[in-house]
């Protein structure tokens, strides 16, 4: 366990805050006035297009870089390398120590962050069983797949007990199995209390899985809420339709900007701003209706909007 005393907050309460973190290079802003507070105990999705910021604020909160100003704290006190113990880090460039054995290397990453040999290496075994490599455990890393070596990364991850975890990318180039394993495990790691900072490009998995979302445009954070409050701040933005004897809509439905089929029904693209109820008439009058159903859009959806709209502000 982690040696350097820190008096965790109750679950809810922010366990990672960021305050005016901003890192330059050259003239070039990699991040701006980051101002973040996660709270402790809940999966937080760390979203934005190549280039954004993110791998600069990830790099500041693990001290592998310093930000030019600002402060991060965890659990109230700076973060610096003394707490380097409660942080688990799963970069997206991974790297393991090839030749070793699978149960060695999990044991040996744990002792490195304090925990006694002997209990590092029953835990490797039972995060070597809970991963379905139970069987691979006296093999070299080397003779493994890359999912596996995956999982092994995974599992090193969390093995030591850290009170933050940081996930780059940890679903990329797994199967959905995997996915399914790995996403589990997440939960299972959050109900006992782990706060997970969430990195990735596959929208529709932290849809599944964060409870709040940060996004990060320009080195700025345009977008910081719960999935809830997230959703609330952007209007229903499309509607499904279908009648009967699968009718198509009719030209030139007021509101209405992209028109597609998909399964059986319509999916209707709405201009900004239109008013799914306003449109309910004119479908009405095209013929039977057999299905409606106005959406919310998805985080695909809202990242697109989010990131167009800050560029257009940019550019004006």
């Amino acid at each position: 366990m982690p040696e350097s005393a820190l008096q965790l907050p109750p679950v809810g309460e922010p366990i990672l805050t960021l305050r005016g973190v901003t890192k330059h290079y050259g003239e070039k802003r990699a991040a701006h006035d980051i101002n973040l507070a996660i709270p402790r105990g809940s999966i937080y999705g760390f979203l934005g297009p190549n280039g954004a910021g993110k791998t600069t604020t990830i790099r500041s909160i693990m001290n592998i870089i310093l930000p030019d100003a600002g402060e991060i704290l965890l659990a109230g006190r700076r973060l610096d390398r003394t707490l380097s113990d409660h942080v688990g880090y799963l970069p997206e460039e991974r790297g393991l120590y090839r030749k070793m054995k699978c149960r060695d290397q999990l044991g040996f990453l744990a002792e490195l962050k304090g925990v006694p040999r002997r209990e590092a290496l029953a835990r490797a075994d039972r995060w070597l069983d809970r991963l379905d490599l139970g069987a691979w455990k006296d093999r070299k890393v080397e003779t493994l797949s890359k999912g596996m070596q995956q999982k092994i990364q995974f599992a090193a991850t969390f093995i030591f007990g850290p009170d933050l975890v940081i996930l780059d990318e940890v679903f990329s180039g797994l199967d959905p199995l995997n996915i399914e394993l790995l996403r589990e495990m997440i939960l299972e790691e959050k109900a006992k209390g782990t706060t997970i900072l969430f990195s990735t490009h596959m929208l529709h998995e932290a849809e599944k899985i964060c409870d709040a979302i940060c996004l990060i445009e320009g080195g700025e954070v345009i977008l910081d809420g719960t999935m809830a409050e997230v959703r609330a701040a952007f209007p229903l933005r499309s509607v499904r339709v279908a009648w009967e004897g699968d009718a198509a809509p009719p030209e030139g439905l007021p509101g209405v900007r992209h028109v597609e089929h998909h399964e059986g029904s319509w999916r209707l693209t709405l201009d900004e701003g239109a008013d799914p109820a306003a449109l309910l008439p004119h479908l009405v009058a095209a013929g039977r209706l057999t299905f409606f159903s106005a959406n919310r859009p998805s985080l695909g959806e809202i990242f697109l909007a989010a990131v167009s709209r800050q560029r257009r502000e940019v550019a004006a």
